[in-house]
């Protein structure tokens, strides 16, 4: 924007609307933004351009993306009509740290490809710094920690020369971080405080909140709870003031890790509600897939498996969003060990299902492995395998309504019983419905005594009716139950098990899934036949 091309008055009203934005008065700010827009009646495009800058600044600080990336078409709308390279650039920044903040690098990363080449052409040292901070920031969010200090320090460079102390303040934040990343403490410290100095004295209260309560990062990882604690309680107070949002979330999932740490689990469970629900209306998934999974942790210190799978699977999700968007090395890491957590927490699940029938232990773990081999060989891939092994594992999961009585009755079940035993089917697949697993382990769960000519529970389907994973499981876990003791009976041989499951191929089971099972289970690997005189 040309200043000198406008009014003193005017210029004093948009000074007044920045000072306003810099100390979290965003609606005011907003308003006085748009009594600017309404007095330019036209006449200054490029004065319009930053305008709308700024209008769509204030609603990306209060997580309203939508809002803001409306501005910021209309800002770079405006900007090309009157063909000025620098606004243009300024716009396409600000369209990118949209896309950052949704997680969308793949679309982010041109757009400050773009911005940076029009910033050096037109000799915008300020945009040019701007541009690469932020392009730190995805180095950072791909964990090449090394890149991110480099564009951080050719940012700062640039800022110190320049004076631009609002600026420094946000780069010393985010070099707090990377520094923390690196186990690098003093380093973290001096450049958490340095960006506290800068941020007052520019009057940038978002940002230095944001570098108080990262540095209570910084104090958790030296072990002093107690100053992290006081630190996240002073931004909590102050943010929630002056209506800053993002700094109230990153508090909160802060105050959570404190809060469990001290064991007190109820107040860390609603501060790490405060920092999701933040989160999300924010659209800022990358704290809320790390949310996610610090409640996963508390809801199995807990012993809340159910809960501990809620929390695994939301995170799980997120993380999977945000790297198949930019498929980051770091976040795949992640994504990795929480489908490792995931399994042993379904695991350890399992194992507490079977601890009520005193004649399946292992059961679970068996079917799995059978089902697992056999859906192998049908050509199921790799990602798919995880979750349908996490299925397998959880397929009896509806025998907790079942009464143990029933469970380890020495004989024949009464009609009664069978049909209270027949609920475990659908209880499961009910147990676990509002569980946003990736793959779609219900059907498995529910349908795995479905029988393929259609006298099977709970619904009664026939053949290719039966859903294919429901199919697998089936056979796994007839023939796991005919080789383990029962409470009725001794276990079969495997030849004695598979002959009687030969009968029953085309009514009990789907004969092609039959067939193959009849050769994988063959292999030593997969079936060790028990030590029936040790078992006697």
């Amino acid at each position: 924007m040309r200043e000198d091309r406008l009014s003193p008055a005017f210029r004093a009203l948009i000074e007044e609307a920045e000072r306003t934005d810099r100390a979290g008065q965003r609606e005011i700010a907003r308003r006085r933004y748009e009594t600017a827009l309404y007095l330019l009646r036209g006449h200054d495009g490029l004065a319009a351009s930053l305008i709308l800058r700024r209008v769509a600044h204030s609603y990306i600080d209060d997580g309203q993306l939508d809002l803001a990336l409306d501005c910021l078409e209309a800002a770079l709308g405006v900007a090309e009509a009157n063909d000025d390279k620098a606004d243009i650039a300024h716009a396409t920044n600000l369209i990118g740290n949209v896309h950052l903040l949704r997680g969308e690098f793949e679309a982010a990363e041109p757009m400050y490809a773009r911005a940076l080449a029009l910033a050096q052409n037109a000799g915008e040292a300020a945009l040019e710094a701007m541009v690469l901070q932020n392009l730190g920031v995805v180095a950072s969010m791909r964990d090449d920690l090394g890149a991110a200090l480099e564009h951080y320090g050719s940012s700062l460079t640039i800022c110190r020369s320049a004076g631009l102390h609002r600026q420094v303040g946000h780069l010393l934040n985010n070099m707090g971080l990377v520094y923390t990343q690196l186990d690098q403490l003093a380093e973290a410290q001096a450049a958490y405080e340095e960006s506290v100095v800068h941020c007052r004295a520019a009057g940038d209260t978002p940002n230095r909140l944001l570098a108080t309560v990262n540095s209570a990062n910084l104090w958790l990882a030296r072990g002093e709870v107690d100053r992290a604690d006081a630190l996240c309680r002073e931004v909590v107070a102050e943010a929630q003031e002056v209506g800053h949002h993002r700094a109230l979330g990153e508090a909160f999932k802060h105050l959570g890790v404190i809060s469990r740490a001290r064991g007190e689990m109820q107040r860390a469970e609603a501060h790490f509600d405060a920092a999701y629900e933040n989160a999300i209306v924010r659209e800022d998934l990358l704290l809320a897939a790390e949310t996610a999974r610090e409640q996963a942790e508390l809801f199995e210190l807990m012993s809340k498996n159910r809960e501990t799978l809620q929390a695994l699977s939301r995170s799980h999700s997120l993380f999977s969003r945000l790297r198949s968007r930019r498929r980051l090395a770091d976040l795949q890491r992640r994504v990795s060990r929480l489908e490792d957590r995931f399994y042993v927490v379904v695991a350890r699940w399992a194992r507490t299902i079977e601890s009520k029938d005193s004649y399946t232990h292992g059961h679970c773990e068996r079917v799995a492995s059978y089902a697992s081999a056999l859906a192998r060989d049908i050509g199921f891939d790799e990602m798919t395998m995880f979750w349908f092994s996490i299925g397998a594992l959880l397929h009896d999961v509806g025998k907790v309504v079942v009464p143990s009585e029933i469970l380890n009755k020495p004989g024949r079940l009464t009609d009664d019983e069978r049909r209270v035993m027949e609920r475990h089917a659908a209880a499961g697949a009910e147990l676990l419905a509002d569980i946003e697993f990736p793959w779609d382990i219900l059907p498995m769960i529910r349908g795995h005594h479905e029988r393929w000519d259609g006298r099977g529970y709970p619904d009664g389907l026939a053949g290719e009716d039966i859903p294919l994973s429901a199919r697998i499981i089936c056979v796994a876990d007839v023939f796991d139950a005919l080789t383990t003791d029962r409470p009725y009976r001794r276990g079969f041989t495997r030849e004695k098990a598979l002959e009687i499951m030969a009968a029953d191929r085309g009514a009990a089971f789907d004969p092609a899934i039959f067939e193959r099972f009849l050769y994988l289970i063959q292999d030593p690997a997969l079936y060790q036949e028990p030590d029936m005189a040790a078992a006697s």
